[in-house]
């Protein structure tokens, strides 16, 4: 399963993915890694656009990272996409979680432009 990593001032983010099939299935975790949401991404080509779908576990915050990447990939690839994500630094600050989104985010991107290079 291929990996790319990103180093946040709290430690390590880690995406992977697979495809099955057309199917991307991609994990992205950090810190404490765990399943604290898992999101599908869905292309519908008669209209033309991604929409995604997301099942948060509770007390979980991860939401906001799959739903998004899920839709971000399926846009760009229009392939279904299902995504869990997990990150956890404990006693993380305001600071440090935007620094995480934007390296989440960064790993995203760097995945877009792999899948897009096959």
């Amino acid at each position: 399963m291929p990996t790319i990593t990103k180093i946040t001032s709290r430690g390590e983010l880690v995406l992977e993915h697979r495809n099955i099939g057309d199917e991307i299935i991609v994990t992205l975790t950090g810190g404490d890694g765990h399943v604290g949401a898992v999101a599908v991404g869905y292309y519908d080509n008669t209209h033309g656009h991604a929409s995604s779908s997301v099942i948060t576990l509770p007390s979980h915050r991860d939401d906001a990272i799959a739903l998004d990447a899920a839709r971000k990939i399926t846009s760009a690839t229009h392939n279904t996409t299902i995504l869990t994500a997990g990150v956890h630094f404990p006693d993380i600050t305001d600071e440090e979680i935007r620094e995480v989104l934007s390296k989440a985010d960064e790993l995203i991107n760097d995945l877009i432009i792999s899948l897009k290079e096959i």
